[in-house]
């Protein structure tokens, strides 16, 4: 393999900037992987092991946090711990430029390694931007505003929550997001690398600002994405600013890779290439298609799901009304997912349950979720398929509850339907 032969010369603030932001965006990736580079996560599982020790004492130590470290990345991107991995990392970068900068004082350029970072950077976010498309057209991401959506009250959702159920509501939009995420397959190739930034810009940034206003903790990934996708349009930026602001043709240069003159290593590189682009688009897919089965709105439901409206609820045979300040009397049961079950009172506090149905019985225990000691044991009958009846035991007390099954497709949300023509806006 030969470098790139190049006579362009870099200025000192380009260089310095190159060294940091390579630095920067190398470690970024590894540490932040996000499973996109599989091979990343098996070789970080000790490194990440060891990370978890060095980055709490970097925030007790050196930043002197007002609390230890105890949580590390989850189903959030945005803890304590991750804002430390970043400040670890914009440290070590700054250190590294300094150093980098002292010891390689003579070199013109970094062609060949800016050609090698171009190829790490774009297959990042692109990879990454493939799988949040594929969940997204599989409508996994954001599934359908399940029953406990439904019947929350609106000014109880979080922000985060909101965002969900908007995204969540249409099919439709899902498919358009997802579409617009895949299209960041462009960036894995060289001659359409700037036509997918370009969109993968657009789309990146939508993502960044849903994260910021509705407080989605992936807020560090996706400006780190944005980051990424300005540095790849970086070396055209004054081209497309002629391109777009004058009306001048321009001519959009494909960035040059090394000149690999052996035949096995060219056929060991469009090899690897189609593997990873094939894993990420065809084992993604089906992988995305699996877990649609178990997650979403192609999830099984459990034998009692449903919403239930309680018409009838006896405590020791005394009838307690549907009074609006009852903390006892239950309003509606939701049984959504195997194995849980959620309860709103009539004073509008929802309790959360683990379930345990025995269908030859026909007994249902309930297991606060809370409280774990706090349990109450169920017999049910259904004599019909609009009705539900428990009786049992609940706090000491004997319980009878009647109840009726609501359709879930009288909510508005889900009945009102797409229309062409509208003679008035419709926002109830």
């Amino acid at each position: 393999m030969k470098k790139l032969t190049s006579n362009s010369h870099w200025d000192l603030a380009k260089k310095i900037a190159f060294r940091f932001f390579f630095i920067f965006f190398i470690l970024f990736i590894i540490i932040e992987n996000n499973g996109t580079y599989p091979f990343l996560s098996v070789i970080m599982t000790y490194p990440t092991e060891l990370l978890h020790k060095i980055i709490p004492w970097v925030g007790k130590h050196i930043l002197h946090l007002s609390y230890n470290i105890t949580v590390f990345t989850n189903g959030s991107g945005d803890t304590t711990y991750d804002y430390v991995v970043v400040f670890v990392i914009a440290s070590i970068s700054v250190v590294g430029t300094v150093a980098w900068s002292l010891l390689d004082r003579k070199r013109t350029n970094y062609e060949t390694l800016y050609y090698w970072l171009t190829v790490a950077v774009r297959f990042y976010v692109g990879l990454m931007l493939i799988q949040y498309g594929l969940v997204k057209v599989i409508k996994l991401q954001f599934p359908s505003p399940n029953i406990y959506r439904l019947t929350q009250y609106y000014g109880d959702s979080s922000p985060m929550g909101l965002a969900w159920t908007f995204l969540g509501f249409s099919k439709g939009y899902n498919l358009f997001m997802g579409l617009a995420e895949i299209s960041a397959v462009l960036l894995l190739f060289r001659r359409t690398m700037t036509l997918g930034a370009i969109i993968t810009l657009m789309t990146t940034t939508n993502v960044m600002a849903v994260n910021y206003f509705y407080d989605v903790p992936v807020k560090i990934v996706s400006t780190a994405l944005v980051a990424m996708t300005l540095f790849l349009l970086l070396n055209d930026a004054k081209r497309l600013a002629k391109f777009f602001f004058t009306g001048e043709p321009v001519s959009l240069p494909v960035i040059k890779p090394p000149d690999i003159r052996k035949k096995w290593l060219k056929i060991t590189k469009i090899t690897f290439k189609i593997l990873v682009i094939g894993n990420a688009l065809i084992y993604g897919f089906v992988n995305v298609l699996a877990s649609s089965k178990q997650y979403g709105d192609n999830a099984p439901k459990p034998k009692l799901y449903g919403l239930y409206d309680v018409d009838l609820f006896t405590v020791n045979n005394d009838t307690l009304p549907p009074l609006a300040t009852d903390p006892v009397r239950w309003d509606q049961l939701v049984i959504e997912w195997e194995g849980y079950a959620r309860v709103r009172h009539m004073e509008g506090n929802v309790s959360a349950f683990y379930t345990k149905l025995d269908t030859v019985s026909h007994k249902l225990d309930f297991t606060s979720r809370d409280d774990t000691t706090n349990k109450y044991s169920f017999d049910y009958t259904i004599p019909d398929p609009g009705r539900f009846n428990l009786t049992g035991i609940m706090g000491g007390d004997s319980v009878k509850i009647s109840m009726t099954r609501k359709e879930l497709k009288n909510f508005r949300l889900l009945n009102r339907g797409f229309h062409w023509i509208n003679e008035y806006p419709f926002n109830r």
